[in-house]
C-alpha cells in the first residue's frame, strides 16, 4: 500500500515533468517562430555567402570554355573556435591525440592562456617556453605555434590585463603594479604578435572588484591597458575588450557595456574587437534560458545590432551550455545549434568560440555542468555531432560547375578558402583559391599547358 510520502513525490515528479515539458514547448515555439527563423537565414545568406567567380584560361591567355569544375570549401573565413587550456596535458598520448583531432576537425581558431598566474606564477619565473613547469590548463604559449601552424589555426591570446587570476606576489600599489603590466607587456607583445593576431587586452572590467589596485568607478585603467597595448603589438594585431555574460542579454537602452565602449570610442580609446561571454555554468542557469525568460533569441540579435554602431568585429568568446539531467546530450545539443544560427547571422559577428571541448577539462567548480562537446572518455556529445553538421556541412560548399563559353563560373558560396579541380578534356589541375572577401573580380586559375 503506497504511504503519503511515496504518493507526494509521485506528484511533484508528475509536475515537474509537465513543467519541463510545458518549458520546452514554450522554448521551441519561441526559436521555430517563423519571422526569427526568417531573419537568421537571410543575414546567413546576405553575410556569410558571397558572389564568387572563376575564370579558366590558359597560359597564353585564351578561355577554356566548357571547362568542368568542382569547388570544395576547405575552411570558413568566419573564426570557430575553442579555448586549447588542456593541449598536450591529458593523461596519455591517446587522449591528447583524440583531443586534437576532435578540436581541429571543427575548428579554426584556438584560445591561448595567458593569464598572469600561468605565465609568472613566482616573481621572474616566465612561463612562455616549453619546458616550464607543468601547470593544469595552463600550457606554455610556445606549445601553440607549431600545432597552429599545422592546421592552419588562428591564435587568440587571453588576456593581458584581468583583476582575476593573477599571482599572489603582485604588489598592492597602483603604480607599481602598472610599472609591472609594461613590463608584462613588454615581454609578450614582441615574443607573440606575428603569431597571435587577436588579443582580449581588457578582461570583465564592468564586474572589475574595488578590491582591485588599478579599480576607480570610470574603469580608467581599461584605457589605460588598450594605450600600452598599441604601443607594442602591430597593425595586424586586433585589440579587443572582453565582457561577461550579461552583457549579452541587458536592452540596449540599459546595456552598460554598450555605454562603456561608446565612451572609449568618444575619448580616442582604439578598441578594435568587442567580446560577449555566454556562460551558464550549470543546469539552474541554463532553466530561464529554456523558459524564455533570459536570452530571448530576437533580444539576442537586437544587442548584436546595436553594437554593430561602432563598426567592429563582434566575437561570442566563451561559451558554456551544460548537459541536464533529463534528456541532457539532447537538450544540449538543441540549444547550441540554436545559439549558433544565431550568432553566425549576426552581421557584425566574426568569431564564437565554445570554451572547454571536453567534460572534466574546466576549472574546479564548473566541471559539474558537463559544459564539454565531448564526454569525459573524449567521445563526441551530440552537441558536438549538432556543430560537425552545421559547420563542416550546411555551412561549407561544395559545387559542380561548368565554365561558359568565356572560361567563366560564377556561383554564390560561403566565403573561405577553396581548392578547386579543373578538368578540361585529359587534363586536369587543382587550385587553391582565397574566396574569403564576396568580390565581382574572377579568381583567375591558369590551366598549364599538357606535355
Amino acid at each position: 500500500m503506497l504511504n503519503l510520502r511515496t504518493i507526494v513525490l509521485a506528484v511533484m515528479l508528475l509536475l515537474t515533468a509537465v513543467s519541463i515539458d510545458a518549458a520546452e514547448q514554450a522554448y521551441r515555439k519561441q526559436w521555430s517562430d517563423p519571422a526569427l527563423v526568417k531573419r537568421i537565414d537571410d543575414n546567413i545568406e546576405r553575410h556569410r555567402k558571397g558572389d564568387l567567380a572563376i575564370d579558366v584560361v590558359t597560359a597564353d591567355g585564351r578561355p577554356v570554355a566548357g571547362a568542368a569544375i568542382e569547388v570544395h570549401q576547405t575552411t570558413h573565413a568566419f573564426l570557430f573556435g575553442c579555448n586549447a587550456f588542456v593541449l598536450g596535458q591529458l593523461d596519455t598520448p591517446e587522449k591528447n591525440q583524440k583531443y586534437e583531432d576532435a578540436f581541429v576537425k571543427l575548428f579554426n581558431f584556438a584560445t591561448v592562456p595567458f593569464y598572469w598566474e600561468g605565465t609568472e606564477p613566482t616573481r621572474g619565473e616566465l612561463r612562455y617556453a616549453e619546458g616550464s613547469r607543468d601547470m593544469w590548463r595552463r600550457p606554455p604559449a610556445d606549445r601553440f605555434l607549431p600545432w597552429a601552424k599545422k592546421h592552419g589555426l588562428t591564435l587568440k591570446g587571453h588576456p593581458l590585463l584581468w583583476h582575476s587570476y593573477n599571482p599572489s606576489w603582485l604588489p598592492k600599489d597602483p603604480a607599481e603594479l602598472k610599472t609591472l603590466y609594461q613590463k608584462r607587456f613588454d615581454e609578450i607583445a614582441p615574443r607573440y604578435r606575428d603569431q597571435l593576431r587577436i588579443w582580449d587586452v581588457v578582461n570583465e572590467s564592468l564586474v572589475c572588484p574595488k578590491t582591485y589596485p588599478l579599480y576607480t568607478d570610470d574603469r580608467a585603467y581599461v584605457a589605460w591597458a588598450f594605450e600600452q597595448a598599441h604601443q607594442r603589438f602591430g597593425p595586424e594585431n586586433l585589440l579587443m575588450i572582453n565582457e561577461v555574460t550579461g552583457a549579452s542579454h541587458q536592452p540596449p537602452a540599459k546595456n552598460a557595456y554598450l555605454g562603456q565602449v561608446r565612451q572609449l570610442q568618444k575619448q580616442g580609446t582604439k578598441v578594435q574587437g568587442i567580446g560577449f561571454q555566454f556562460h551558464m555554468f550549470s543546469e539552474k542557469a541554463l532553466q530561464p534560458h529554456l523558459s524564455g525568460a533570459a536570452f530571448a533569441p530576437a533580444g539576442l540579435l537586437d544587442v548584436y545590432d546595436a553594437f554593430a554602431e561602432f563598426n567592429l568585429p563582434l566575437f561570442v568568446t566563451e561559451i558554456t551550455v551544460p548537459t541536464p539531467a533529463q534528456d541532457g546530450e539532447a537538450v544540449q545539443a538543441e540549444v547550441i545549434r540554436n545559439l549558433y544560427r544565431l550568432w553566425f547571422s549576426a552581421p557584425r559577428m566574426a568569431g564564437i568560440t565554445w570554451w572547454n571541448l571536453g567534460d572534466g577539462t574546466a576549472v574546479k567548480g564548473e566541471n559539474q555542468a558537463k559544459g564539454g562537446l565531448l564526454d569525459e572518455k573524449l567521445d563526441a556529445k551530440a552537441s558536438y555531432r549538432a556543430l560537425d553538421q552545421l559547420i563542416n556541412h550546411d555551412w561549407k560548399t561544395e559545387l559542380t560547375l561548368k565554365a561558359d563559353a568565356q572560361g567563366q563560373s560564377r556561383f554564390r558560396g560561403f566565403l573561405g578558402k577553396y581548392s578547386v579541380k579543373i578538368t578540361a578534356g585529359d587534363q586536369t589541375q587543382i587550385f587553391t583559391a582565397d574566396f574569403s572577401r564576396s568580390s565581382a573580380t574572377p579568381q583567375r586559375l591558369v590551366l598549364k599547358q599538357a606535355k
